[in-house]
């Protein structure tokens, strides 16, 4: 669990590749909260989901990768995506199943 403390905490998400900050903030400021024990919650527009996520080794650098599981305007959906960390920003992928993926940047919340 020592690797999972520079991922804990909530982070504001600040940039999306596929979608604008107007949609990522459409109800709630956009965010992805990650706990000690790896699971977390996360929204952005009309997607927010559970996750359950673990630190893998990538490289030469830790990488948070995680499974989720929630919605989208009421819908059902799953999907997966990882995040690194790089100077002092969360930054990473997250994938719809079947549907979209895109990148996103996140800094850390007071």
């Amino acid at each position: 669990m020592k690797q999972m403390k520079p991922f804990t905490g909530k982070w504001r998400i600040v940039e999306m590749e596929v979608w604008g900050q107007e949609y990522v903030d459409m109800e709630v400021p956009g965010y992805i909260r990650i706990g000690s024990d790896g699971t977390g919650q996360f929204q952005f527009g009309l997607v927010s989901g559970d996750m359950d996520g673990r630190v893998e080794q990538c490289g030469n650098a830790p990488r948070f990768e995680f499974s989720w599981s929630g919605q989208e305007e009421n819908d059902p959906v799953c999907g997966r995506g990882w995040a690194v960390i790089e100077n002092g920003e969360l930054n990473g992928r997250i994938y719809l199943h079947l549907a979209d993926d895109s990148a996103f940047r996140a800094v850390k919340s007071a």
